[in-house]
């Protein structure tokens, strides 16, 4: 497989190709519901909420996953083997999870002002500000709130078995944001881990149509969204 494409880097790479979802920030820009410097609340008080260090989200959902660990062998007497399998499970659902909300909610089309300033709100201000330490996560009230909703639909829909699933799963969201977080602050590392680097890379500086998921390229290989090689691209128009 030709991995040139791995060469691309944060620093180095081209200018981003038009997108579906820069298309609309002249929009949102003239309707002034958000700031040239990403501000995306009047208030103060709304704008800290959109805010978070993150080693507090990391907190909650590794605390999570921990503790649906203890509750469903301990306090369940679920058999050992079969919570772990679950929590596997649900950590790879997880990946599934990712790379479905980051490519059809994220990047949905927008046909208004209402929806296009909804897209920037949730994660065009990312695409702007991609090294902004602050917004790499989800601020701690809806950490809880998504934590809450997600265990209490696997507990629904599994039964005692929900809290192993649902423990995998926030096990794998908390991953995914220490990756993403990792990604945009720190350089690549010289190991196998540096393939997410540039995975993530292409998304945000070669364009946005592709590579969407962060914590690993599998489904983009499944559902066939892996970005161009850029050099081949560029040697095509050559």
């Amino acid at each position: 497989m030709n991995c040139e494409w791995m060469k691309v880097d944060q620093h180095d790479a081209e200018p981003f190709a038009p997108s579906t979802l820069f298309s609309q920030r002249q929009t949102i820009m003239e309707s002034k519901s958000i700031s040239e410097g990403g501000r995306i609340f009047q208030s103060p008080v709304l704008e800290a909420l959109t805010k978070t260090h993150i080693s507090i989200p990391l907190v909650i959902f590794y605390g999570i996953a921990v503790a649906a660990i203890w509750w469903s062998i301990d306090v369940l007497h679920l058999d050992v083997v079969a919570t772990i399998a679950l929590f596997l499970v649900g950590l790879f659902f997880f990946t599934l999870t990712e790379y479905t909300v980051h490519r059809y909610f994220y990047h949905m089309g927008t046909d208004s002002p209402k929806k296009a300033r909804m897209q920037y709100v949730f994660h065009g201000v990312h695409h702007e500000h991609p090294r902004d330490k602050k917004r790499l996560a989800l601020p701690p009230l809806m950490s809880v709130l998504v934590a809450s909703v997600f265990i209490g639909l696997f507990r629904l829909l599994l039964g005692e078995h929900g809290f192993a699933f649902g423990g995998g799963f926030m096990a794998g969201y908390a991953t995914y944001l220490l990756a993403h977080y990792a990604i945009h602050v720190y350089n690549p590392p010289k190991n196998i881990l540096r393939v997410i680097w540039k995975h993530h890379n292409l998304h945000h500086f070669v364009g946005d149509t592709g590579a969407f998921g962060v914590s690993s390229p599998f489904w983009d290989h499944i559902f066939g969204t892996m970005p161009v090689d850029p050099r081949l691209k560029r040697a095509q128009k050559g």
